[in-house]
């Protein structure tokens, strides 16, 4: 079988990249080891999405069919310190419609799942993982149990943090482990969130609630690994008077609706992201710590500008050229690392227990907040991801 793209991983990045090619030249093969599995309870991973991402997600036809009711807006956001560091966001006073959108992954990746396979263009490969890739100078073979080989032109990685196409290629990767997991859950809240987001930088790690539709919140509390164990321990009763306490009853008593889970906090660069006939998108191109809520829109903005560099390709060039995949890796090369970094310093800022760094980092948010152009250009940064 010949494809122009062979798409491995159909998360929300690869699935994302499949749908911007939508009514293209491109012959797409979509290999998952395994489709995605649905509930139809509420999500404990939740995304906040930026409003440049939801107008991606809208232009290939995926936000207007998501479920309006299952979606909330973040008007403002409040952070605060550790010791009396205090940070305020309002889309209103940044001239803004919202700054955000909270979205169950799972909703996203079902509506992106289902796209994809309606596509004319797309062969959709279900059930095995790949055993071997080869690279020749005119295509990329790809050995799937139980199959012929694929050939194509170009071979994406969207197959997450811990990539076998990023191994399979020798792209080299700087992985570290924070030593944190992130855990998550869902609660009912007394108090109305007013569609407000809240982060703490506490002594025990970070705690974020973010407003889900009516009086619902999605938590996600990055602590290191004991911590984290010793909060899946609790019982729902006193997991819910924990997170109250820790939030200072911002939100009043709280009533878990998911089951809290749990899943590894990891900093990863990669030394490129493109190799002849080959590109990395989303997990498996960066990976940051959840703190700035950028993961997942790096990973559509990954697919938006590799989308574009092919869809603006005459129809006699070669996908796969090196010349062509660099135009792609030109056009990421700034945003992930300022972000990546910009977390990654965050993280350790927050997380060190010098009184010194602590009065700097708190005086560092009071200052921002007292400081209109640079919290503006921290908004638009956030809405459109670039300043």
């Amino acid at each position: 079988m010949d494809f122009d793209l062979i798409i491995v991983g159909g998360g929300l990045a690869g699935a994302s990249l499949a749908a911007a090619l939508q009514g293209t030249r491109y012959r797409i093969a979509l290999v998952e080891a395994r489709a995605p599995a649905f509930v139809e309870g509420w999500d404990s991973r939740v995304y906040a999405i930026s409003p440049s991402c939801a107008n991606f997600l809208r232009d290939i036809g995926i936000w207007q069919h998501l479920d309006p009711g299952r979606i909330a807006a973040v008007h403002s956001m409040s952070i605060r310190g550790d010791a009396g560091g205090e940070l305020e966001f309002s889309s209103y006073d940044s001239g803004l419609s919202e700054l955000a959108w909270i979205v169950e992954s799972g909703r996203m990746q079902r509506e992106l799942w289902e796209t994809v396979k309606r596509q004319h263009n797309v062969t959709m490969l279900v059930g095995g993982t790949p055993e071997a890739i080869t690279v020749d100078r005119g295509s990329v073979s790809l050995t799937l149990p139980g199959r012929k080989p694929i050939f194509g032109r170009l071979v994406v990685g969207a197959d997450g943090v811990n990539s076998w196409v990023r191994e399979q290629a020798g792209i080299d990767a700087e992985i570290s482990p924070y030593g944190e997991r992130g855990v998550v859950a869902n609660f009912n809240c007394e108090k109305d969130h007013c569609n407000r987001a809240f982060q703490w930088f506490r002594d025990d790690g970070i705690l974020a609630l973010l407003p889900l539709p009516g009086r619902m919140v999605s938590m996600v509390w990055s602590c290191a690994d004991d911590f984290a164990d010793s909060l899946l321990a609790l019982e729902s009763g006193a997991l819910c008077r924990r997170v109250a306490d820790a939030a200072g009853g911002a939100l009043g008593a709280l009533d878990l609706i998911t089951p809290a889970q749990a899943f590894p906090l990891r900093f990863m660069r990669v030394a490129s992201v493109v190799k002849e006939r080959i590109a990395l998108v989303g997990d498996a191109a960066h990976a940051i710590h959840p703190l700035s809520g950028h993961g997942i829109n790096l990973g559509f903005q990954d697919a938006r500008a590799l989308a574009d560099v092919l869809r603006k390709l005459p129809a006699w060039r070669d996908p796969g050229e090196i010349a062509v995949l660099r135009g792609y890796a030109r056009a990421r090369a700034e945003e992930p690392f300022l972000v990546q970094y910009a977390t990654h310093g965050l993280n350790r800022l927050f997380g060190s227990r010098n009184p010194l760094l602590a009065a700097v980092r708190n005086a560092g948010l009071n200052l921002t907040g007292r400081l209109p152009v640079v919290r503006n250009a921290l908004v638009r940064y956030a809405v459109s991801g670039r300043f």
